[in-house]
């Protein structure tokens, strides 16, 4: 027989359990007063103004700004992007502090952490927007071009360019500069590598529902919106993908 200590904490264990697995598909009522077209726009609007050489963004990063959020944030958008240091999302879309939750590794490439960083943001925080964001020149594309499926002599780099190297064959498929080359890879390597940042771009944000049931459920009631993108290094011109 269960003495009625035992009892006690049997019964607020199970509930605890109950309520982290109601908590895992309910989003937090405090996030952003902002749709996920809106929160889009916002972005757009901010790289236009990057673009124009008209930033504002510094305004929203002034010690008021950072005394409001200090106990809270409602970040609009989630950016999964590349860790270049040529491409920091606050000023590619010209945002103060507390308006993106940014998540940087190379290729753009999501693993468990990464993937339980953007449901925090899209679940507890209420955020209504992820953007994949790629970007030209991408070295940890390149390396996976590079590789033709051998081991780059470290372990932790061949991660990534495992994650990425399923886009070839679909960027070889679907490239417009391929077509009609049997090794574009070698013969339009420039050409090739930039297919592969697109085709990679868009595999990780279809795929994000796919290794979250979080995100799923988000995304299927119509509170979560995925979209992939690309950063170009020469104009600063980011393009959203259809």
């Amino acid at each position: 027989m269960i003495k009625n200590g035992m009892l006690g904490r049997f019964i607020a264990v199970v509930s605890l359990v109950a309520s982290a697995a109601g908590l895992a598909f309910a989003t937090a009522g405090n996030g952003p007063e902002i749709s996920a077209d809106e929160a889009l726009q916002k972005l757009m609007d901010g790289n236009k103004r990057y673009i124009e050489n008209q930033m504002t963004g510094s305004k929203l990063s002034d010690s008021a700004t950072r005394a409001s959020l200090a106990k809270s944030q409602k970040p609009y958008a989630i950016i999964l992007t590349c860790s270049d240091s040529r491409v920091p999302p606050e000023i590619v879309f010209d945002k103060g502090l507390g308006e993106l939750f940014v998540i940087r590794v190379a290729g753009n490439v999501p693993d468990p952490i990464v993937l339980g960083s953007i449901e925090y943001a899209a679940e507890h925080l209420g955020t209504p927007l992820v953007v994949v964001l790629g970007h030209e020149r991408c070295g940890a594309v390149s390396a996976a071009v590079g590789a033709k499926g051998k081991s780059t002599g470290s372990v932790n780099i061949d991660a990534i360019v495992k994650a990425i190297a399923p886009n070839l064959k679909k960027a070889a498929r679907e490239c417009e500069a391929c077509k009609g080359e049997t090794k574009c890879s070698v013969t339009k390597k420039d050409a090739f590598v930039e297919c592969v940042v697109d085709a990679n771009a868009k595999t990780v944000a279809a795929g994000l529902t796919k290794q979250s049931k979080i995100l799923k459920h988000l995304s299927d009631a119509k509170k979560l919106k995925i979209v992939a993108a690309k950063y170009d290094l020469d104009d600063g011109t980011v393009t959203l993908f259809k």
